[in-house]
C-alpha cells in the first residue's frame, strides 16, 4: 500500500462501533470535520483526565480546524482529505504556508491521536502479534522499544510529538517532529524521519499539564496504559501490505 492509499484509508478516527468497521472497509478520510470520540472524555481517566480531554478535543483541536478553514479558504484552496494535502505542502502558496502547515498538521495529527487511545482494560495491554514480533526484533524489547519512545518525546524541546513510524523500506524507527508537524511532511521533515505514522504521542503541555504540571515523563508513564493497541496493529498492517 503506497502512503497515499494508506493516508486515505487509515487516517480518521470515528466514533464508536463505526471506528473498527470503517477503518477495516477503507473508506475513512481526515476531512475538515471533527470526527466525536470513540469513548466520553472521562474515560481515559486516571491517567489521562476527563478536563485535559474536554479542553485538548473540544477547544485545542476544535481551533486548529476552525482556523485551518479560514486558512484554506484565503488561499482558494479546496480539499477533501487534509493529510493528503499536508504531505505536499509545495502546492501551498507561500503566503499559506504556516497556517496551513500548522493548523492542518494539528488537526490530522490530533484525528490520529484520539483513535491511538482507548479506556484501560478495553484492549491488549502491549503490542501483539506481527507487530509485538517486530518491534521485539527491531528494539530489543518492548520495555526498550518503549524507553526510546519515551526519551523521543521527553527530549523534545518545547511542543512536539514522539512517534513510531514504519519507514518506507518497511522497517520501525522511533523519532519526533517539533510543533505539529509529522513523520508524512516531505520537505518539511528530515528524509531519515519520512515514514508511516502508527503510533504518536502529543507532548504539547496542553495535552498533560493540568494533571501532570512539568513532569512530561509521568504522563508519557501514564499514556502507555491507555494505548489503543488494537488500532496501532492496523495501523502496522496496513502500512506494511
Amino acid at each position: 500500500m503506497n502512503r497515499r492509499t494508506f493516508i486515505s484509508t487509515t487516517g480518521a478516527a470515528v466514533a464508536g462501533s463505526l471506528m473498527t468497521s470503517q477503518m477495516q472497509a477503507g473508506v475513512a478520510a481526515i476531512t475538515l470535520e471533527q470526527a466525536p470520540l470513540a469513548y466520553p472524555p472521562e474515560a481515559l481517566e486516571p491517567h489521562i483526565d476527563a478536563m485535559t480531554m474536554n479542553i485538548h478535543y473540544g477547544k485545542h483541536h476544535a481551533s486548529y480546524i476552525a482556523n485551518l478553514s479560514k486558512a484554506l479558504e484565503a488561499a482558494k484552496i479546496e480539499t477533501s482529505n487534509v493529510a493528503e494535502l499536508i504531505t505536499d505542502l509545495s502546492k501551498v502558496p507561500a503566503d499559506a504556508m504556516v497556517a496551513i502547515r500548522n493548523n492542518g498538521g494539528g488537526h490530522v495529527n490530533h484525528t490520529w491521536f484520539w483513535q491511538w487511545m482507548a479506556p484501560a482494560g478495553s484492549g491488549p495491554t502491549g503490542p501483539e502479534g506481527k507487530l509485538g514480533a517486530d518491534i521485539q526484533s527491531t528494539f530489543g524489547s518492548v520495555d526498550d522499544f518503549k524507553k526510546l519512545f519515551a526519551e523521543a518525546g521527553g527530549k523534545r524541546f518545547g511542543s512536539g510529538w514522539a512517534w513510531l513510524i514504519v519507514k518506507p523500506d518497511g522497517k520501525l524507527a522511533v523519532t519526533s517532529t517539533p510543533n505539529q508537524d509529522n513523520p508524512l511532511m516531505k520537505g518539511v521533515v528530515a528524509d531519515s524521519d519520512l515514514g508511516t505514522p502508527i503510533l504518536g504521542l502529543d507532548v504539547w503541555e496542553h495535552a498533560y499539564y493540568l494533571k501532570y504540571q512539568n513532569k512530561r515523563p509521568d504522563y508519557i508513564g501514564a499514556w502507555w496504559n491507555v494505548v489503543n493497541w488494537d488500532a496501532v496493529a492496523k495501523g502496522y498492517t496496513a502500512a506494511k501490505a
